[in-house]
């Protein structure tokens, strides 16, 4: 069941406390995405009393649980029925610990796995949900049925909105069951082959799933250039598909629980490409480009993963002008993801910029959740 009203009473008496003291509130779940944006002094909201199953109809490919509720428990759930959360939400766990990734900052960050442009990110899978807005109001959004029309889609607006908005007590989500058939593929290509490839691929119809392209520098003194192929769905389809790929490009086909391991480590960023990092002072850099961008122009080593429009790389955060404006000319934004050092939540804020128009109207959504301005101050954007 829905969490008690005596459960969100004590959440429902500190924002508004917080919302006449103009007091700012730090929302957080189980802290795995404490590097993600630009964390201020405020006062804590711990979500993690706020845990359950809610409604679950495997049958209609619909969950619904409450926000804190462990990440690791609900795919448990899931899998035990043969279904899924589809876009990989990552689970990370910088500090070395094991994960506490919880379904409200999961929706929060809006953050998915290398899949992202076969079956869609966080907000392609969110029915509904429940809030409690900066007037300390309990307010409830969308439902837990895939046809919804009723008012605006509210509930959506929240996956990426990194707490900003509201203090998200509940979420129903759309699953979908697993793939009935998978295989990994493996090329050895430098990146401009790897892209045209995948340019070319993702226009036929072959059941790609995933990419990742990466220099893989513990093969051997000068290591490999390596192209990762993911495809999912009928086994007739990924059969001929990897039949037909490898006919096309040498390469070979990886054991599928290996490959498995390795896509979430890809997916938690958790790959040597990302544990070794660069140098001292370097960060980690995520540039969201559009999929047909060509190789960058960059000095520094990258991971590129196409289905999710995504390309890391450690540089220096001195490096913000320039990887803004490859970025920009790539039909994207670079953003700091991971600070310099052991310390993966210090880094300065560097997002991307907005419009004047785009600007305009976070404003007005944040004075409409939250006029006082009290929830995670600064973790979107500095001014917001």
């Amino acid at each position: 069941m829905s969490p008690s009203s005596d459960a969100l009473q004590p959440f429902v008496d500190q924002i508004r406390q917080a919302a006449a003291q103009r007091t700012p509130l730090q929302i957080r779940g189980g802290g795995s995405k404490d590097f993600v944006g630009c964390l201020q002094p405020a006062a804590l909201l711990d979500t993690r009393s706020l845990t359950g199953v809610v409604d679950y109809a495997p049958s209609e490919l619909v969950v619904t649980v409450a926000a804190g509720t462990p990440l690791s428990e609900l795919e448990k759930l899931l899998l035990a029925q043969g279904q899924c959360l589809p876009f990989e939400p990552p689970h990370f766990g910088w500090s070395g610990s094991a994960s506490q990734a919880t379904v409200g900052g999961m929706v929060a960050s809006g953050l998915a796995g290398p899949a992202r442009a076969s079956v869609g990110s966080v907000r392609d899978y969110v029915l509904g949900l429940q809030l409690i807005n900066g007037h300390g109001e309990l307010l409830t959004f969308g439902g837990q049925v895939m046809k919804n029309v009723a008012g605006y889609d509210v509930s959506r607006l929240m996956a990426g909105a990194m707490g900003t908005l509201g203090l998200i007590t509940e979420v129903s989500l759309k699953v979908l069951p697993l793939a009935p058939s998978e295989a990994t593929l493996v090329f050895p290509l430098p990146q401009a082959d790897a892209l045209e490839h995948l340019h070319r691929w993702g226009g036929e119809p072959l059941p790609l799933n995933a990419s990742c392209w990466v220099h893989d520098a513990t093969a051997g003194q000068a290591g490999r250039d390596l192209l990762f192929v993911r495809l999912r769905g009928a086994a007739a389809a990924v059969e001929a598909a990897c039949a037909r790929m490898l006919k096309e490009v040498p390469g070979e086909r990886m054991d599928t629980a290996q490959a498995a391991a390795d896509w979430a480590l890809c997916r938690d960023q958790k790959l040597p490409f990302f544990t070794a990092g660069g140098q001292a002072d370097y960060v980690l850099w995520r540039l969201s480009v559009a999929q047909t961008a060509p190789v960058l122009d960059l000095p520094w080593p990258q991971l590129v993963e196409w289905h999710g429009g995504l390309r890391w790389l450690w540089a220096p955060l001195q490096a913000g002008a320039r990887l803004q404006a490859a970025a920009k000319a790539a039909g994207g934004n670079a953003t700091v993801f991971v600070a310099a050092g052991a310390d993966t939540t210090g880094a300065k804020c560097q997002n991307h910029s907005q419009s004047a128009g785009q600007g305009a109207l976070l404003k007005r959504l944040k004075a409409a959740f939250d006029p006082g301005g009290i929830f995670n101050p600064g973790r979107l954007y500095s001014d917001f």
